[in-house]
């Protein structure tokens, strides 16, 4: 089947367009398929709860005693406000490591409320502020664990990046050698596969217990740390959906009580189609039940609105 067309209107008139692509699974049961599928694309950051796999399955986790806030955190691309930089300073902190050794690049804080915060306080930004510090956190905790360099912890060769690679082909189900690899925007290497390869690893993550159930737990249980919009598909279906977005239009989601993953991409890379399509495919699914949907729904509004609240257009997923 085609991929879903997401129209969005104003006066009557389709204003723009946006294709994305989707894949279902329960387990290896392909359920759907919008759109070329078998195509690889970048997961970007929506690979953080299974980069985060390494951080628990190299004993960093209990070793320093990170908390599960702090593991959301990992698998998050936060806002830069403050309750994130302190968690984030916190993981490294308890690794007996420095912010120095954070490789993820500087960028002003994507929160808006942190953005003003910073700028009242006449701080500049630093690492710590970029959305991927988390991250970035984790896996220098655990290449310290690993007693792997951590000079050279982002370079593809590095035995943290090797189990990085590992285990998303373990959970898509792909070859290792099959999974593209490129540079992501801060700086870790980032993995190509399969659309419908994506949909597993998010019906594994919905579904698997040890170390990535508690990764999936700990997700849930502190959305905020994920970031958004994931802290608000999770906050209004609690225990229902475990999500993370990608940079460029991709997006995974995961619905524990029914075990399917389900995997988005738009053509075009852009965001805004994504909670539609979401919302579209566990309705036609029945992923969640009906209140899980009702609040899904009220995330993807069909109606657009301007900043004075008057209707002034239309979203509509085809």
């Amino acid at each position: 089947m085609k991929a879903f067309r997401v129209e969005f209107t104003r006066g009557g008139r389709t204003e723009s367009v946006h294709l994305v692509r989707a894949a279902a699974v329960a387990g290896r049961k392909r359920l759907l398929a919008r759109g070329n599928v078998a195509e690889p694309v970048f997961l970007r950051s929506s690979a953080k709860p299974f980069q985060a796999l390494a951080v628990v399955e190299s004993g960093a986790v209990d070793a320093f005693s990170l908390m599960p806030e702090e593991l959301a955190l990992i698998c998050g691309s936060h806002g830069g406000e403050e309750l994130h930089v302190t968690w984030a300073s916190s993981i490294l902190a308890k690794a007996g490591l420095e912010p120095g050794y954070l490789r993820c690049g500087v960028h002003a804080p994507s929160s808006p409320k942190a953005q003003k915060a910073l700028s009242a306080s006449g701080q500049e930004p630093t690492a710590l502020h970029n959305n991927c510090s988390g991250k970035h956190a984790g896996m220098l905790a655990a290449a310290k664990k690993l007693q792997a360099p951590l000079d050279a912890y982002l370079a593809p060769g590095h035995r943290l990046q090797r189990m990085n690679r590992a285990n998303l082909a373990r959970v898509c189900d792909v070859p290792v050698a099959s999974i593209g690899l490129g540079v992501d925007g801060c700086s870790a290497p980032t993995f190509a596969v399969p659309l419908m390869a994506a949909a597993r690893a998010a019906s594994a993550l919905a579904t698997e217990r040890g170390s990535l159930g508690r990764i999936r737990e700990a997700m849930m249980a502190h959305p905020i740390m994920v970031g958004r919009p994931c802290a608000g598909v999770m906050a209004a279906a609690p225990g229902l959906v475990v999500a993370k977005a990608g940079a460029e239009g991709v997006y995974l989601a995961g619905f524990p009580e029914s075990g399917v993953g389900v995997a988005l991409k738009c053509d075009d890379g852009a965001a805004r189609p994504l909670l539609h399509v979401l919302a579209a495919v566990a309705r036609r699914l029945r992923l969640v039940p009906p209140a899980g949907l009702k609040a899904l729904a009220a995330l993807a509004d069909p109606v657009l609105r301007n900043h004075a609240g008057l209707r002034v257009g239309e979203v509509l997923v085809k």
